[in-house]
């Protein structure tokens, strides 16, 4: 294993029975209502969760990395090892029923550590970074109230961005016109955004149906580009350790990013796919369909469920289908890699094939044993 601190743009190392999970939705315990002017917890509602200076509160840890790159393992290891909790960052294990399409952590990984932001929302309901931070908020809050380590672990990069850095000034979603724009065929949202946002146009992920429909239904409600009203991280990059907050916690954030050589990470995806296949993924899709997927745009763009349902209407073969689903995937890996070096601080960790986790998660704890130690003179 490689340990090195490379901040944003520089590109990776490489080397060679269900428990519960907490719902929290209760409201912030401090309402930036009632802080005093200047407090930055005011400015955030993530930070509006945290626990007041004079109550010690222990460190968060974030990690994050492409699909199959290993970072549950690290995470379960790490909470064990610090004595901490998981907060999913992963916009579709949010769902009740997205189980094997979005790997989920098994039940018995869900009893060793508890997990937060799991199954949060049924299929009919809606999910986006503005809630995420909310109920991230209040999770971290709980686990810090009783004096446990939360951990982020996910490759939402996004959700990320949103929890440390705000949300920026976009307005709230319009049901009635998303709903319209939903309708749309993507092609023809395409052409919209591309006349009334060339910017945006060039930079979106032209694939990913959601992130359309939210730039145009933005234009459309301010009248204005979504490139001009973008979160703060569409402007010069303010690194993590500028941020003004109640925690030290966040001034120096604890964030690491795994990878792997590309033929590794390779072989763990389409070794993921085919496992996916083998529990039953066409199966769960199937039931799916009956409980409403195809009226839920976000999750039908997942990978996975969406080739399965092409398969489930005759469009290609399960074989196809399974070569589809690990192309998409490992295409999907490679714009995580590029979105985390662009646009997050972290510490990467590069992992080897066959590689135990012990030495990475040694090294992460040490490094917060380090700072903690330091916190505390």
């Amino acid at each position: 294993m490689k340990f090195t601190r490379q901040p944003k743009s520089p590109s990776p190392p490489h080397a060679p029975a269900h428990t519960p999970t907490h719902r929290l939705t209760h409201s912030p315990p401090f309402p930036s209502s009632r802080l005093p002017a200047g407090d930055p917890r005011a400015e955030s509602p993530a930070l509006a969760h945290a626990l007041p200076s004079s109550v010690p509160a222990r460190t968060p840890l974030f990690l994050t990395g492409p699909t199959a790159v290993g970072k549950s393992a690290v995470a379960l290891a790490l909470a064990e090892r610090l004595g901490g909790e998981i907060i999913s960052v992963d916009s579709m294990q949010v769902y009740r029923g997205l189980d094997i399409g979005t790997a989920k952590p098994a039940p018995a990984d869900r009893q060793r550590v508890p997990h937060h932001l799991i199954d949060v929302v049924d299929l009919t309901e809606q999910f986006d970074a503005a809630k995420f931070v909310r109920l991230a908020g209040a999770a971290m809050a709980d686990i810090q109230a009783r004096g446990q380590v939360p951990i982020f672990c996910g490759g939402t990069g996004l959700y990320f961005r949103a929890f440390l850095e705000g949300l920026g000034d976009s307005p709230p979603a319009d049901p009635a016109l998303r709903t319209e724009l939903e309708a749309a065929p993507l092609p023809e949202l395409l052409r919209e955004l591309e006349q009334r946002d060339p910017e945006t146009f060039r930079s979106i992920d032209r694939q990913n149906a959601r992130r359309v429909v939210r730039a145009l239904e933005v234009i459309r409600l301010t009248g204005k580009p979504f490139s001009a009203q973008r979160a703060p991280w569409a402007k010069p990059h303010t690194p993590h350790s500028a941020f003004r907050t109640p925690h030290s916690a966040f001034r120096t954030p604890h964030f690491y990013a795994l990878t792997r050589s590309p033929a590794d990470l390779r072989a763990r995806i389409d070794a993921r796919v085919e496992d996916m296949f083998r529990r039953g993924l066409v199966e769960e899709t199937r039931d799916l369909l009956a409980r409403g997927l195809e009226q839920n745009r976000p999750a039908m763009q997942a990978i996975g469920y969406r080739q399965v349902v092409e398969h489930l209407r005759g469009v290609r073969s399960l074989p196809d289908t399974i070569a589809l689903v690990k192309q998409r995937t490992r295409q999907f890996a490679k714009r995580q890699m590029t979105w985390i070096r662009h646009q997050l601080e972290v510490t990467w960790l590069a992992l080897r094939s066959g590689d135990w986790i012990e030495d990475t998660v040694d090294r992460v704890v040490n490094d917060y044993s380090v700072a903690a130690g330091q916190r505390g003179r």
